[in-house]
């Protein structure tokens, strides 16, 4: 027998084991297959069933740090302290994904990070709601962006940013075009070469909670940071949108979440941007 031949086998598959160790999979974080489930209330598929579709999908109905969530500022703990996120945002190749329910935007590699706490997360992708999530004293605003990063030891924060009806989005007006060619399809493209610091993050106040993901399979230990300020997005974005996603996503907020008692605080911060 050959040795050498044999070992080959054994490498390969250690191999594959460390690369799949190493390398986080957001598609085991959220559900690419837009058929699986709806935001149509009364549906089979709809929000209040999520939990019961698939096994994995059970936090959906019975997790206890579910989002997303009413931000009430009677419940909110203003925290007097000064607090920095780090932003080390590159330009990077993205790809621009219908998945049925919601428009994707999604880096290649790792060239862009955030640290938060000492910790660093590597941006993947970015997401539109309309309307909002989230909401402030009750209030729902018309869209929210939702930028998920990820650490090594596969943690997640979301950054979320609300907006309201108003002048174009500077960010979204750059896609405008690429979205309407995957409009009510399932199709993905290549949009090169994006810089995710032209997002833009003003205000010097923000909402920090622990919850989950806001689509199946619902995991919780999420870091999510609020940003108080709110932006701006004109009506005809806001249809763009709408109609590129299917119908049953038309609208694709989750209903709001019981806050279970949870710690939410209002953190004064600062967002630097910075060269690795």
């Amino acid at each position: 027998m050959n040795m050498e031949g044999s070992k080959a086998p054994i490498i390969y598959l250690l191999s594959l084991v460390l690369f799949f160790s190493v390398v986080p999979s957001i598609l085991a974080q959220e559900v690419e297959d837009e058929r699986e489930f709806n935001y149509m209330k009364g549906s089979e598929r709809g929000p209040e069933h999520w939990g019961e579709l698939r096994p994995e999908w059970g936090n959906c109905s019975t997790g206890e740090m579910q989002s997303p969530i009413d931000l009430w500022h009677s419940r909110v703990k203003v925290v007097p302290k000064f607090e920095e996120i780090t932003r080390f945002y590159r330009p990077s190749n993205a790809l621009l994904r219908n998945r049925g329910h919601d428009i994707e935007l999604e880096w290649e590699g790792e060239r862009s990070t955030i640290e938060i706490n000492g910790t660093r997360y590597i941006l993947r992708q970015t997401h539109w709601h309309s309307p909002s999530e989230h909401t402030i004293n009750g209030k729902r605003y018309d869209g929210e962006l939702h930028m998920v990063h990820q650490s090594r030891d596969e943690k997640i924060a979301v950054i979320g940013l609300l907006y309201k009806i108003g002048k174009p989005n500077h960010f979204l007006s750059k896609l405008e075009n690429q979205v309407r060619l995957i409009s009510e399809t399932t199709l993905e493209i290549n949009v090169g070469v994006v810089n995710p610091a032209k997002i833009k993050m003003g205000g010097r106040n923000f909402y920090r909670y622990i919850g989950s993901l806001t689509t199946p399979p619902c995991t919780e230990g999420v870091l999510w940071t609020v940003n108080t300020r709110i932006g701006t997005i004109s009506q005809e974005q806001l249809d763009l949108l709408r109609e590129a996603v299917h119908d049953d996503a038309e609208r694709n907020a989750r209903p709001l979440q019981p806050s279970n008692g949870r710690k939410m605080n209002l953190y004064t911060h600062m967002i630097k941007n910075r060269q690795q």
